[in-house]
């Protein structure tokens, strides 16, 4: 059988190792011939933005970005990005710091430099989002995606045990989601298992080590932490060309909405929706259980969630109970048309709920 279909590839420059960070940050800061720095970070990512702060020319510094990049701390950025004249944007961080990159280069065309330190997947994709009263919007522009990608393992050696979990699952997402989105092809296809199998190999090493406590120094898994470095990369070019599907348009409501945390709400609502979709995408599913290596691919999914101990309700992620009526209103309002299986108002409910009380997803897997 003959397919045709149409495959864009990103462009950028992409840095794997350990301990480079200064060295491959500052040697793209030359490349660009930037003299104005704007650096951005998390507020777990102090440590690494002190160490970029003595290399390069820093015309202004910015701590603490938020999840889901509030609009007003979008104008705020994009006003002080403006006033010192920066000429490129370093993130340090998770997806909040580059989130907030792109909201500056979405406006002033700023080139940017993404240092990820979890495996959000954000810094391989030109997709942007910003939150304004409640609402996530999101979109698609060149001008968002990172020149260049530094992944240092030594930024991510001590990151909190829960947090790599968590992370990981939501670059596992961008996997599954990559399967079923409007733009999915073989080529993506192709990446996102490959990174299925990276990131559910990290994930296992990982956790494997008895010593894998929050706040303790993984250095001796650093072949795990790269092996999720390099499934979160390839999982969000994946994406990219992909983009947004069903499980994405539920939780950027959820986030958006709610502000409930990123990684951990991807966590909880992925395998609820594998279950809903597995039976109308038999063959979506036997890459994803080949990849898992799974009896099938919701079993492969809730196998590794459990021995990674993923979080699995999102009541336990502060979501109320008298949200669950609107939020599922606000969700079946933003189902993909590609989404192999079709979804009412009544569906979207169910789902929901079955994911805030961390119900059996495997109830999902056929309509009532």
């Amino acid at each position: 059988m003959t397919r045709s279909f149409s495959h864009r590839t990103l462009g950028q420059r992409v840095f794997f190792g350990a301990g480079n960070l200064t060295s491959d940050v500052g040697a793209e800061r030359e490349r660009l011939a930037a003299r104005r720095v704007m650096l951005i970070a998390s507020s777990s990512a102090v440590a690494a933005a002190d160490q970029l702060g003595d290399v390069l020319p820093v015309a202004h510094r910015y701590d603490g970005a938020r999840q889901h990049v509030p609009i007003e701390d979008a104008h705020a950025a994009r006003q002080i990005a403006a006033e010192v004249e920066a000429d490129l944007l370093v993130c340090v961080g998770g997806g909040s710091a580059i989130g907030l990159g792109k909201a500056i280069a979405l406006r002033s065309r700023t080139p940017l430099i993404a240092v990820p330190t979890t495996f959000a997947g954000s810094e391989a994709t030109n997709a942007w989002g910003m939150t304004r009263q409640g609402r996530k919007t999101t979109g698609v522009e060149d001008a968002v995606l990172p020149s260049s990608v530094v992944y240092d393992v030594d930024l991510v050696a001590s990151l909190p045990a829960d947090l790599v979990t968590s992370s990981g699952m939501n670059a596992l997402a961008h996997c599954l989601d990559s399967l079923w989105a409007p733009g999915a092809d073989p080529i993506n296809e192709v990446l996102a298992v490959e990174a299925m199998r990276a990131l559910s190999q990290g994930l296992v090493q990982f956790t494997a080590n008895p010593g894998a406590d929050p706040g303790a120094d993984h250095g001796a898994d650093a072949d795990g932490l790269q092996q999720l470095q390099q499934g979160a990369y390839l999982a969000g070019a994946a994406f990219a060309s992909a983009g947004s599907g069903l499980h994405h348009r539920i939780c950027h409501v959820l986030g958006g909405t709610y502000n409930l945390p990123h990684a951990q709400t991807h966590a909880v609502v992925l395998p609820h929706v594998l279950a809903f979709n597995l039976e109308a995408a038999p063959a979506a599913g036997a890459r994803i259980a080949a990849a898992l290596g799974g009896a099938d691919a919701l079993h492969g999914l809730m196998q590794l969630g459990a021995r990674v101990d993923a979080p699995r309700a999102l009541k336990d992620l502060g979501m109320l109970e008298r949200d669950l009526e609107a939020a599922a209103h606000r969700i079946h309002a933003v189902v993909p048309p590609s989404n192999p299986r079709s979804m009412d108002r009544r569906d979207a409910a169910r789902l929901l709920r079955a994911a805030w009380s961390g119900d059996d997803p495997a109830q999902l897997r056929h309509p009532l």
